[in-house]
């Protein structure tokens, strides 16, 4: 073990429900927990399993506007009502009896996360139903009601952190968290996302570097479709690293959406669960290097629910333990039977994609008519020199 561990879960966390078809489905985080459990992750010789309250309004007030909250509590009553100002109502964010308490409580457990973590009751901490970045200070947006890593940032804060840095590697550019700490130097965003040319939000680019006092601390990697594991690890390794160890932050807080699987149904990178173990391995590193190993982790973006989520988040989950799993792990025969009969769907068989990733590092060269490294240079470029580091070497 490196640290004592937790993840903030119950059952009524799955509460956060846009309906049977929507993309974002609660059954991949049953299908999760069921896993995590059945690996000896989480509960028994496992990491704790452990409650957490339902976030008042004044918590979430902290990020969003009143009027928004009102709306969501109105709509929670009676969804027919009109949302449409506030960006809910619509396909991505259909309204639903219990919003309000259902989005509250999963805000409820991300700051539970961060208070473990910021208190030393736990080392580690993680909220896999959270991770709902996109959120805006009076909108929804991208099937996020509240933005509950944004709330914690901001409670952690409010609580006497000095520097948290904020690494998300959902698919989908960060932009609600990065809109909340825009010009706040205490708070270094980072996101690793498939370029906005060709997905969700359309925003992200490495000229978005923050405003005022915020200048550099909003660092932004836009992935062109079809990176895989090898571009993805080149690019985080030649950012990611270079820049926290200079901001030296006291708590980790990592948005660790699993949508950038070549199996996700909703956005163009081709990383396997094998890449994204190792980012969760890298993350984990990185907490223990730079502040002490306090980390909190949430979940965010994973659409592919049976064959990607459950296997992405319980690494993760193992990686947050301290008993990272062994990739060549048969998923347990009693999940498989679960995602047989109730799912009628072909469970995968192991832990693994059959993926060993490696990647070339930036200080052996790069190829400038490569759109992989011409990106990672413009995020180089625009951000270094603001820290102090080379951007060329």
């Amino acid at each position: 073990m490196s640290g004592e561990a937790c993840v903030v879960f119950d059952p009524s966390l799955t509460n956060y429900d846009f309906g049977a078809h929507h993309p974002l489905a609660p059954l991949r985080v049953e299908l999760t927990m069921r896993l995590a459990a059945e690996l000896g992750v989480v509960g028994g010789a496992g990491m704790v399993q452990v409650p957490a309250l339902v976030a008042p309004d004044e918590l979430i007030a902290t990020v969003h506007d009143e009027r928004y909250v009102e709306a969501v509590r109105r709509l929670s009553v009676d969804p027919r009502s009109d949302g449409l100002g506030f960006g809910l109502g619509t396909e991505d964010n259909p309204t639903f009896e219990g919003m309000h308490r259902a989005s509250a409580h999963v805000v409820g457990a991300t700051v539970e996360a961060a208070r473990r973590v910021w208190t030393g009751e736990m080392l580690h901490a993680a909220n896999i139903t959270g991770g709902l970045h996109h959120a805006m200070r009076a909108s929804a947006s991208g099937f996020c009601i509240y933005n509950d890593p944004a709330i914690a940032i901001r409670w952690l804060l409010s609580e006497g952190a000095e520097r948290v840095a904020y690494v998300d590697v959902d698919v989908h550019h960060g932009d609600g968290v990065q809109a909340a700490f825009y010009d706040d130097p205490r708070v270094l965003t980072m996101s690793l996302h498939e370029t906005p040319q060709t997905l969700f939000p359309g925003t992200g680019h490495p000229d978005e570097t923050g405003r005022g006092d915020g200048v550099g601390y909003s660092v932004n990697v836009a992935l062109p479709p079809g990176t895989s594991d090898a571009g993805w690890l080149r690019a985080f390794f030649a950012v990611v690293p270079p820049v926290l160890r200079e901001f030296r932050p006291q708590v980790l807080f990592t948005q660790q959406g699993c949508d950038s699987h070549a199996e996700d149904p909703l956005a163009h990178l081709m990383l396997s669960v094998d890449g994204q173990r190792e980012a969760y391995l890298a993350l984990h590193e990185l907490a223990h290097e730079l502040c002490g190993g306090r980390w909190v982790a949430v979940g965010g973006g994973g659409y592919a629910i049976v064959k990607v989520v459950p296997r992405a988040w319980s690494h993760l989950l193992g990686v947050v333990a301290g008993r990272p799993i062994d990739p060549a792990t048969a998923t347990p025969p009693e999940w498989c039977e679960h995602v047989r009969t109730q799912l009628g769907r072909i469970p995968p068989r192991r832990m693994t994609d059959g993926r060993r990733p490696g990647y070339r590092d930036w200080p052996d060269g790069h190829d400038p008519e490569s759109w992989l490294d011409r990106s990672i240079q413009a995020t180089r470029v625009a951000i270094f020199p603001v820290h102090g580091i080379d951007p060329l070497y």
